[in-house]
């Protein structure tokens, strides 16, 4: 009887053990430079975003967003970037600016990106998975990157003095 107390208890506390170990994991690409100036009220207005869902993709080898003027010292990641406007999880803010990698991080190539769907999901075209990138800081919501506790790595956006922000890593 004893024995079966013991193992019981054993087995609790590993299996508390191993859930409290699923962490998600937001660094499954390679680590890439991320800088895009968007710093001053025109620029904002012109390639930022400023209402719930609105997003925009900022991939320099591909010159999108068009007519952008990307720099010597503008870098984009490692897939490119996602620009969105959500709900900021730290301070609970809504219609603020949120950066993550295009680059799927089951996938983990540069030219394998996540598109929005019209939930306002991150979805990616290949392995399918979706990640809540409005409310949930790129944390995956389905498919294989929810299996594996794989989420969108998150750049930090920056607000500018004069208006804008700065988008970097």
């Amino acid at each position: 009887m004893i024995i079966k107390i013991v193992l019981f208890l054993l087995g609790l506390i590993s299996s508390l053990f191993f859930s409290a170990c699923q962490t998600i994991d937001s660094y499954r690409i390679p680590a890439s430079a991320v800088n895009i100036k968007l710093d001053n009220i025109g620029l904002w207005n012109t390639y930022g975003v400023n209402g719930y869902g609105n997003y925009r993709r900022f991939i320099r080898s591909e010159k999108q967003p068009a007519n952008f003027s990307y720099t010597e010292l503008t870098y984009t990641g490692f897939g490119g970037v996602l620009l969105i406007s959500g709900r900021d999880a730290a301070s609970g803010s809504y219609n603020y600016p949120l950066a993550y990698d295009l680059a799927c991080p089951v996938e983990a190539k540069y030219n394998v990106r996540v598109s929005i769907n019209a939930n306002y999901e991150a979805e990616c075209p290949k392995c399918g998975s979706k990640f809540n990138v409005c409310e949930g800081d790129g944390t995956p919501i389905s498919g294989q990157a929810l299996d594996n506790h794989f989420g969108l790595q998150r750049y930090h956006v920056i607000a500018a003095e004069l208006g804008g922000y700065t988008i970097v890593r």
